[in-house]
């Protein structure tokens, strides 16, 4: 392993470490990735004993550039220097009490070090010492597992996730992001103990959830979520969209797996975190809005507007952000449906206008949805649908060339309406901007200020 510690930091890792006359190890994240043929910049270095000395006499050696952080109550020191952190800690070993998940945690051996770990393919270890540099130490079989792409745990995984229930979370995470099959012991382990997963903190979870939405294949993970029961716990409002219901011979989709569907579409498209959310909550209010018409079979009217609604209320319970991360996915489930009609339907000028000024910026993430919500299996319908996003592409591009429609302003503001019309602000005002908004958007006038000074004149009388 001696040709994977090439870079200037092992040899000051390893000069420091004999200095002290303490046994180091690089362990973990970036041993693993060796073996993936990734490149990783986190190092986690594991003493035993003397960490935090060994991080200080680190730091000193790489002078002004590095910068030290000590953690003295967890035991543990960081230093950053350029692009690299380096984690440090003793060795421990750790105990658990049943209400949580922060361990009762005492000195250890290497042994003991590794047992804690989570998965054994982060519990490899190279020697940093002059003794063992270089040298792999795998008790559990690790690098067979990367080779068999298989996530298991050093121990019990009953113990292991009981003790640690984000250890769930992140065995899917890993199996989502790798590509990996969770160990079948190790699976059904976590079936028996996802209700320990309520002890986990809302940020945590929801941690681990976006890693998942962001891997290669989104549904992998949220398929594993779903058949262990984790899902109905931690986003049970997603759980709401599985399955179909028949009636007089009519049955609807299942709007789980169409969503599903949609996400990895997206995925396809864009590594944005959170255009594959509204991906996710696109068709979230479906389970509410359900309906079945003997004429036309089910139907979901206003699913888009009242999902919009319900967007809020699902970031507050995941703790996601509620700034404008979550208007963007308001937004965009809120308009999903509109490129889709134009796509159906002729198109007007007027319905392209009002796309461009409600989608603003975003209006090309909002087409990229929308072809991503074409999940039939009928190649025609796909190729035809493909065509007719294509025409709204373009005509999108022209119009708005033509009358600069996206992040519009009104070219006569509700200040000057009341100092013109000499109004204080009241109903007429808000009469006025929006029709002189509808005026412009339908192509009535155009979008200059002199034709719309005029015409908010003419549209004043008429209003008495």
């Amino acid at each position: 392993m001696e040709k994977h510690l090439t870079h200037p930091i092992f040899k000051t890792l390893a000069n420091c470490a004999n200095q002290l006359g303490v046994d180091a190890y690089v362990i973990g994240g970036f041993v693993r990735d060796i073996y993936l043929g990734r490149e990783s910049k986190d190092i986690d270095v594991v003493t035993i004993g003397k960490g935090i000395e060994l991080a200080e006499l680190v730091y000193k050696q790489l002078g002004e550039e590095a910068h030290l952080s000590v953690f003295k109550n967890f035991g543990t020191a960081q230093v950053k220097i350029n692009d690299l952190e380096i984690e440090f800690v003793g060795a421990r070993k750790e105990s658990y009490n049943k209400d949580s998940r922060k361990p009762i945690v005492e000195d250890g051996t290497l042994e003991d070090d590794q047992n804690r770990r989570d998965f054994t393919i982060n519990a490899l270890a190279i020697g940093l010492s002059k003794s063992n540099f270089g040298k792999l130490l795998d008790p559990f079989h690790g690098v067979g597992d990367i080779e068999n792409k298989i996530i298991r745990t050093p121990l019990e995984p009953e113990i292991t996730y009981s003790d640690d229930p984000l250890r769930m979370m992140r065995a899917i995470r890993f199996s989502s992001q790798l590509g990996f099959t969770i160990e079948k012991e190790s699976l059904e382990a976590i079936s028996k103990n996802k209700e320990r997963i309520k002890i986990v903190s809302k940020e945590r979870i929801t941690d681990e959830l976006n890693k998942i939405i962001l891997s290669p294949i989104p549904s992998f993970g949220f398929k594993l979520l779903f058949d262990t029961g984790l899902l109905h716990l931690i986003f049970p409002e997603m759980v709401k969209l599985y399955g179909i219901e028949t009636i007089n011979g009519k049955s609807h989709k299942d709007n789980f797996y169409h969503t599903l569907e949609v996400l990895d579409n997206t995925a396809k498209k864009s590594n944005n975190l959170w255009l594959r959310w509204a991906a996710i909550l696109h068709d979230i209010a479906k389970p509410a809005t359900k309906r079945f018409e003997p004429d036309h079979g089910w139907t979901f009217h206003g699913h888009e507007d009242k999902g919009a609604r319900m967007v809020p209320k699902i970031f507050e319970s995941l703790r996601l952000p509620l700034n404008e991360k979550m208007k963007y996915v308001q937004k965009l489930v809120l308009l999903h449906l509109r490129p889709i009609v134009l796509a159906k339907t002729e198109i007007t000028d007027s319905a392209i206008r009002r796309v461009l000024f409600e989608a603003g910026d975003d209006v090309d993430d909002l087409m990229a949805l929308c072809e991503a919500d074409i999940t039939t299996k009928n190649p025609k319908k796909v190729k035809r649908y493909l065509q007719n996003f294509e025409l709204v592409r373009e005509k999108l591009k022209e119009l708005e060339e033509k009358d600069k429609i996206r992040n519009w302003q009104p070219p006569v503001s509700g200040e000057e309406i009341m100092e013109i019309f000499n109004l204080t602000p009241c109903k007429k005002v808000g009469d006025l901007k929006n029709a002189l908004k509808d005026a412009i958007l339908d192509g009535i006038i155009p979008n200059e200020r002199e034709v719309a000074l005029v015409f908010l004149k003419d549209k004043a009388k008429e209003l008495n």
